[in-house]
């Protein structure tokens, strides 16, 4: 008969010697991110995060699962969170989880055949269930912090992106250009209304020149957002004019029964400018 503490101490002493024999035997030409990286700041910090997996991992042979998981979360949101682990893609870090767990079975072998005269079968098949088991938790609690944090990342991407795509420039203390290039969903056309608004009443002007040469099409969701923010801007005292319309687009416009009556259209930005007396 064993204890499951015997087995946790048998576990911890060899937690540093894990850690150099994994990043010992990582094939480096054959990962990305993290894994390959030659810098000694990182290296040291992902053998510590390797180091540290260990100590909390030797902790399910003594914890109840409840405060082995709670106390396991923090070593996954960090890791999760990670820059370096961030730029290392998923399927070469579920690789190293792998690997891990081939050397945790190794050392239960080791030290199921040091203890093999006081343990039962039963016991020996709990040994390796644990292990198993527990990787296979860890590793999918893992992939979905991953997963989530990338797609936090994308957004915060895409958001920026989108608020980019949306430059209002002031030419003087009174009138700003928008200069719209490219295609306009559903989603770019929300953020280039609540954008704009901000951005005119920032700049405290009372005209905007409101350019869509760049715009080849426009659907009927786009059509009514930009009628929108024109009536949007109108509210807070800011006058649109609309430039470089082409004419697939007026004909969308017409189609869709938008009325031009009290908005200036120019054919182009340049006579917009022109007629701004900028």
């Amino acid at each position: 008969m064993y204890s499951n503490n015997e087995l946790y101490h048998f576990f911890v002493k060899k937690t540093w010697q894990i850690t150099e024999d994994w990043y010992e035997s990582l094939d480096k030409s054959n990962s990305s991110g993290v894994y390959a990286s030659n810098d000694p700041e990182i290296i040291k910090g992902v053998k510590q995060q390797n180091y540290e997996f260990h100590e909390n991992f030797a902790e399910v042979f003594r914890k109840e699962e409840g405060k082995f998981s709670a106390d396991f979360e923090q070593w996954i949101l960090k890791v999760a969170q990670d820059q370096e682990h961030s730029l290392t893609p998923i399927h070469f870090i579920i690789r190293e989880f792998h690997r891990t767990q081939k050397q945790y079975l190794d050392l239960m072998t080791e030290f199921i055949e040091e203890h093999k005269d006081n343990l039962a079968v039963s016991e020996i098949h709990t040994i390796y269930q644990v292990v198993t088991e527990t990787m296979a938790n860890v590793i999918e609690w893992f992939t979905k912090e991953y997963n989530r944090n990338s797609e936090k990342r994308l957004h915060a991407q895409q958001e920026l992106i989108l608020e980019l795509s949306t430059p209002v420039i002031a030419l003087n203390n009174q009138t700003a250009l928008l200069p719209l290039v490219g295609e306009i969903d559903t989603a770019r056309a929300k953020i280039l209304l609540e954008k704009t608004l901000e951005q005119c009443n920032r700049l405290g002007v009372n005209r905007l020149l409101l350019d869509l040469s760049g715009v080849v099409i426009i659907d009927t969701m786009v059509a009514h957002q930009i009628f929108q923010l024109i009536e949007a801007l109108s509210l807070i005292g800011v006058k649109t004019d609309l430039s470089g319309i082409r004419p697939e687009v007026a004909q969308t416009a017409i189609q869709l029964g938008l009325k031009f009556d009290n908005i200036s259209v120019n054919s182009s930005l340049a006579n917009a400018i022109k007629l701004a007396n900028i």
